[in-house]
Parts: structure tokens; C-alpha cells; sequence
């Protein structure tokens, strides 16, 4: 992701600020400090970046107001997002508010299974094959979080196969919000009336269908239990 960093807060003098969260946020999305990861210490940063121990505190500042980073008291500082959206949307997010994120969904994977039936590689295929079958399998393995993972990927290997950059990165930055409908759906227990078969979508985009695709897109969508 390549998101511009105007939403960030820098200081009146923070060209040099700017340029350090620029350079953090290129290890976090290049996955060198993951989430859930400790990023180094402050000392070590100061060493890695070159800069001084005021403009990485600033920067690591702007980016824990941001939703990027968590201060943990006699921790350190950790990654809990890869962008500055996600917090936000998760802020948003109660259970009042399911049958707009149900909306939203519908809105980003339609147009994405559009798209991907009329763009799809046989790299994006092989792929849709790999993460089906995962989700089959998480299906069978009775456990919720796995199948709530599995199907996430699913869907987000649909979006990757639209191939439109900005569709992914939003997908991407609400994708919390999204896992969280599926889990309402699913409830305590993977019981056989809440399964929805994804084959026909991905045969969708297989066969080069795009109004099927986002047929088959919409259907389990329809009702704000979808999943």
C-alpha cells in the first residue's frame, strides 16, 4: 500500500518527522516489523534511521495517534495496524452499525467479482482454487476462527483479482469489519444451515462471466446475516 500520509499529524517542523514515518511505515508494510510485532527501541531506531532521538519520537508519536502503533507500558511499542483507516472503521464499528458494513461489503465484492471475471490471470486462479479449498477444509475443522480467516481470504483474493489498486487497499483497510460480520453470521458453532458454497463464484470468474460473477457475489449478501 501506498496510501499518502496527509491523515498523519506531523509537527510544524516535520519535514525530517515526515520523512522518518515514511520510513516506518516501509518496514511495517514490507513486513519486516508485522502486526502484533514490537518494533525496536527507540535507541535502536535513532541508530537504524539516522536521525535523532526527538524526530523518532515524534514520528513514532504521529503514528501510535494515528492506529499504527501501541504504546505498551514496560513493553515497547507495537504494530497493531498496517494503516491509518482500519482503526478508524474499527472505532465505527458496533453492532448497530452490521447492516451498513453488510452494505459496504456488497458494494466492494460485487464490483470486485465483476472485475475479476473480466480480468483474472491463471496465477489469480490457481489462487481462488488454493483458497477454496482452505476454506472447505476450515469448513470441516468445525472451528469458527479459522473458517471466519478462511473466508476473508477468500474474498480477498477476489478483490486481488479485480487488479484495481485502490479497490484492494480500501478492501484491505476495513477487512476487521468485515471478518466481524462473517463472525455474527457464523455465531458460536459452524452449523449447517449458515454454510454458503463459494464455488459458483469462483466458476463465475473462471468462465469469464462477469454479470454471474457479481450474481453470485451479491446472493449471500442479500440478508444482513450473510456471510
Amino acid at each position: 500500500m501506498t496510501r499518502a500520509l496527509d491523515s498523519v499529524a506531523v509537527p510544524p517542523r516535520g519535514h525530517r518527522v515526515r520523512q522518518t514515518i515514511e520510513q516506518l511505515r516501509a518496514r511495517i508494510l514490507g513486513g519486516e516489523w508485522p502486526v502484533g510485532g514490537r518494533i525496536p527501541t527507540e535507541p535502536q531506531l535513532v541508530a537504524a534511521l539516522g536521525v535523532g532521538r526527538n524526530t523518532v519520537r515524534e514520528a513514532v508519536r504521529a503514528l501510535v495517534h494515528a492506529g499504527v502503533l501501541e504504546c505498551r507500558q514496560g513493553s515497547g511499542t507495537y504494530v497493531v495496524s498496517t494503516d491509518e483507516l482500519a482503526p478508524v472503521v474499527a472505532r465505527q464499528l458496533t453492532d448497530d452499525r452490521m447492516a451498513e458494513v453488510v452494505e459496504v461489503r456488497r458494494a466492494f465484492e460485487v464490483e470486485a467479482a465483476r472485475l475479476a471475471a473480466l480480468r483474472r490471470t491463471p496465477e489469480d486462479l490457481a489462487a481462488l482454487d488454493a483458497v477454496l479449498a482452505a476454506r472447505e477444509t476450515a469448513w470441516r475443522s468445525g472451528r469458527v476462527d479459522e473458517f471466519v480467516e478462511a473466508d476473508a481470504a477468500l474474498h480477498s483474493a477476489v478483490v486481488a483479482a479485480a487488479h484495481n489498486g485502490m479497490l484492494a487497499e480500501l478492501y484491505a483497510s476495513v477487512g476487521a469489519a468485515l471478518r466481524s460480520t462473517v463472525a455474527q453470521a457464523m455465531g458460536d458453532a459452524l452449523e449447517p444451515e449458515r454454510y454458503v458454497d463459494h464455488g459458483r463464484l469462483v466458476d463465475a470468474i473462471r468462465e469469464g462471466d462477469p454479470a454471474q460473477a457479481a450474481i453470485e457475489a451479491g446472493a449471500f449478501l442479500e440478508p444482513p446475516s450473510g456471510a
